[in-house]
């Protein structure tokens, strides 16, 4: 048995396929769970007792149980409930609750650590707490979550190819499905493994120039 790249070259149009189907929802995940992940953060800090822990419970659901158990849930459980999605959808749907628990408790934790010094001299000068949160919190913020952030970001990544379970269209069902048939198991996963890996090295080095660019606007306690 030898090694014969040109199986996967043969099905480069399949492969490019599932690649931007993953790409896409990768991208389109995060952000979604980046949004979700910071609203929530901004109303367990803002909007009382009672939301915090009802938001908490939640996050807490999120971060105890496996991804491939709750996007088992969201595509098999849907019609329960009158929730019937194709697998697309419902891999997007899952990606983004998923990762924004986890964004909420990093960019919870960003809110926590800006000195509250600083939030009472905003609100001593009049500031309201949306202007708080545009002026003082965002921008001291940015910097203690951005490590966590893009360490979150690759994690979602990676929680794409469980997605093939539900039969999205996405990299890993389309290479296992070319090993399968080609039974070349080896040179696909090679494949595989070789563009998450990529992924990841594209993505930790653009992490490390935008905490570069943005060290400059770090805040100093005095």
């Amino acid at each position: 048995m030898t090694f014969d790249i040109n199986v996967l070259i043969g099905q480069w149009p399949a492969i490019v396929s599932g690649a931007g189907v993953t790409i896409m929802i990768w991208i389109l995940g995060t952000i979604a769970a980046a949004v979700i992940g910071f609203l929530m953060a901004v109303a367990r800090q803002y909007g009382g007792v009672l939301i915090d822990r009802a938001l908490g419970a939640v996050v807490a659901v999120l971060r105890g149980t496996p991804f491939l158990i709750q996007i088992f849930l969201v595509y098999y459980g849907g019609p329960f409930v009158g929730l019937e999605l194709d697998p697309l959808p419902a891999g997007l749907i899952g990606i983004s609750v998923y990762g924004a628990a986890y964004f909420s408790e990093i960019f919870r934790s960003g809110f926590q650590a800006v000195p509250k010094g600083h939030i009472e001299a905003g609100e001593c000068v009049g500031l309201t707490k949306g202007q708080i949160v545009r002026r003082i919190l965002l921008p001291e913020m940015t910097m203690l979550v951005l490590p966590p952030s893009v360490n979150m970001v690759v994690i979602l990544m990676k929680e794409t190819a469980v997605l093939s379970i539900i039969t999205v269209p996405e990299l890993t069902a389309t290479l296992s499905a070319i090993g399968s048939q080609q039974y070349a198991f080896v040179e696909a996963l090679s494949a595989l493994a070789l563009f998450y890996w990529v992924l990841v090295e594209v993505t930790g080095w653009l992490g490390n120039l935008a905490e570069t660019k943005l060290s400059r606007f770090r805040f100093f306690n005095a």
